[in-house]
């Protein structure tokens, strides 16, 4: 395992179950001694004060400093973000964008940002085009041409402005400190550079971060980022709003319009046509969000331009016409994936972007459109995909109307964190730069990776005959999976938040946890921690080992089902509500290296 977070005043309590302790924070030490050994990260933890969830235990334990200063959920989750954009480069950073999901505890309700990144205003449907056809994926992962206006910076200063408590240089002084002074290398953060190795070594910043001496790094080292320390100081002094203007958007711009390749390279990179007016132009959307009821409970999620709020609460609504605590473990399973298989049916042809597309959310939600959907489903045999989508403004039982639209791909490579204060206010925030390493291409001397969103976009109509509502447009956000998802009991109390990365396999992986926790029974860690099924109206469903390996994948298969092997679906995090103003903070067991929960006075 990787990090000092014992740099932050933070320490890590040894777990002596999975469900009983965790990461005490004592105060900050100002002058710290040389870092101690890396502790290991735990993946729950129960206690007052207020619960911080991550991928990574550096990350983590920033939202528990900020906390302890006295900010709330908002400041803790723009401080544990910015941690991460220094420890998972790859899968999140201010070169990105993303969705904030926050519960307000004093007015009891839900909010959201929409962070998403945005395409050039000379983008059109021809953005990913060359002489009529579909430019190779591969090319146009690693490009310019696939660089949004990140969104990421402005998502911070949308929701400080509207539920923070300290100020953005207060935030950003842990992630600022641990560029400067380094952290530890684990085996994911080695893999995951050894997977970009070859797009890395074409561009000379990104090699020189990230491949230092010329090598990857090894497991133990430490990783410093001078660059990006510089940076954030930059914003910490001048607000957000100097990456969208002046010398630091000039050089997002200047890389982007010409990707800095070096000599010799054979990669063909394509330049993009980001411009400064992009970047000054860019705004978040406070949007309304999703709400449906689900077993007596109201489930919160992210209206489009994602696509997680209305296909989780889609097939949340099919669901919830079945028992499925009383299912055995092989019904449940084939509900929870012919559901997900009708959703994403829905989704590919209804949900894009709301500024350009008239995307019928009140209609997908309804209960009486998943009613008619519902009854599409059979017990004792498998639907097939592609399904062809039904039509939520004018429901017919058991129909399906038009022609299937194929889930896109979608990077796997995202990041998620989940934080509670002592107050009660909670935030749910997805953040991510697309692929695993988004385009390759660093800023120069800027020490942060660029997106490439824009490849979330469909690059040609699946069907010319059909409407595709995510193809690309001037300032269009492409479609998305992030799904942050919030849950309030009937008197508008938080029960849980959580959210993961993971691609088009976010839903899903929201979708049977929340299950898996509200229907199954499962305490969250052990929900978060369960073997997962993927299907997204694919002619296969992906199953992780454990499933793949399982009775049940016969007795599933036995009614139709198809699979695929999945080695690792998501990297979910959440936070539960308990009585006596308690939180319990949740993250994975072994994905990814397993996650680190922390809360702020841990029960012993």
């Amino acid at each position: 395992m990787r990090r000092s977070a014992v740099r932050y005043g933070v320490v890590v309590a040894a777990a002596a179950t999975v469900l009983s302790v965790g990461a005490a924070a004592p105060p900050l030490v100002r002058t710290p001694p040389a870092p101690p050994p890396a502790p290991a990260k735990v993946p729950v933890a129960v206690g007052h004060g207020g619960a911080v969830a991550s991928v990574d235990a550096d990350a983590s334990a920033a939202g528990i400093e900020v906390l302890r200063q006295g900010g709330n959920a908002v400041d803790a989750a723009v401080a544990v973000a910015a941690a991460l954009g220094v420890t998972e480069p790859y899968s999140a950073g201010i070169g990105g964008g993303g969705y904030l999901v926050h519960y307000d505890a004093r007015t009891r309700t839900v909010h959201t940002v929409d962070g998403r990144e945005t395409a050039p205003a000379s983008a059109d449907t021809g953005l990913f085009l060359e002489n009529g056809a579909p430019i190779p994926f591969a090319e146009a992962m690693t490009s310019g041409r696939a660089v949004g206006t990140p969104g990421t910076p402005a998502t911070w200063k949308t929701a400080l402005d509207a539920w923070g408590s300290k100020p953005l240089r207060t935030l950003l002084a842990p992630a600022e400190r641990l560029a400067r002074e380094g952290f530890t290398v684990d085996a994911t953060y080695r893999a995951q550079t050894a997977a970009n190795e070859a797009r890395f070594r074409d561009f000379p910043a990104s090699a020189a971060l990230f491949l230092p001496g010329g090598r990857l790094p090894e497991v133990g080292s430490v990783v410093k980022n001078p660059d990006l320390a510089r940076t954030y100081a930059l914003l910490a002094e001048r607000g957000v709003d100097a990456l969208y203007r002046g010398p630091l958007a000039r050089d997002i711009v200047d890389t982007v319009r010409t990707p800095p390749v070096r000599e010799g390279a054979e990669r063909t990179v394509r330049s993009g046509d980001l411009t400064e007016r992009d970047l000054a132009a860019y705004r978040t959307v406070r949007r309304a969000p999703t709400k449906v009821t689900y077993r007596g409970l109201d489930v919160y999620g992210m209206a489009p331009s994602s696509s997680g709020g209305t296909t989780v609460g889609e097939a949340l609504n099919i669901l919830e016409t079945g028992d499925l605590a009383a299912a055995s473990p092989g019904r449940y399973l084939h509900r929870f994936i012919e559901a997900s298989r009708i959703a994403f049916a829905d989704r590919g042809r209804w949900v894009g972007d709301p500024a350009f597309e008239s995307v019928p959310v009140r209609g997908l939600l309804s209960q009486r459109y998943a009613d008619s959907r519902a009854c599409l489903i059979r017990d004792d045999a498998a639907l097939t995909s592609p399904l062809a989508p039904g039509d939520p403004r004018s429901p017919v039982p058991c129909a399906t109307g038009g022609r299937a639209a194929p889930t896109t791909y979608e990077g796997e490579n995202t990041t998620h964190l989940t934080v509670a204060d002592k107050w009660g206010n909670v935030v749910a925030y997805t953040l991510t730069i697309e692929s695993t390493g988004g385009s390759g291409i660093t800023v120069p001397g800027r020490g942060f990776l660029l997106n490439n969103e824009l490849t979330d976009f469909s690059f040609a109509p699946a069907d010319p005959a059909v409407h595709d509502p995510n193809l690309p447009g001037p300032g269009k956000r492409p479609r998305s999976s992030i799904s942050p998802t919030i849950v309030l009991d009937r008197h508008d109390r938080p029960v849980l938040a959580l959210g993961t990365p993971g691609g088009a396999t976010i839903i899903t992986t929201v979708l049977q946890t929340l299950t898996g926790f509200l229907d199954r029974g499962l305490p969250l860690v052990e929900a978060i921690a369960a073997p997962r099924a993927s299907q997204r109206n694919q002619s296969a469903t992906d199953l992780e080992p454990a499933l793949w390996n399982s009775p049940l994948r016969s007795e599933l298969e036995a009614l139709g089902h198809v699979f695929r092997q999945n080695p690792e679906i998501g990297a979910a995090t959440g936070v539960q509500r308990l009585p006596g103003g308690r939180w319990l903070a949740a993250a994975e067991t072994v994905r990814r290296g397993g996650g680190s929960a922390m809360v702020v006075r841990p029960d012993r």
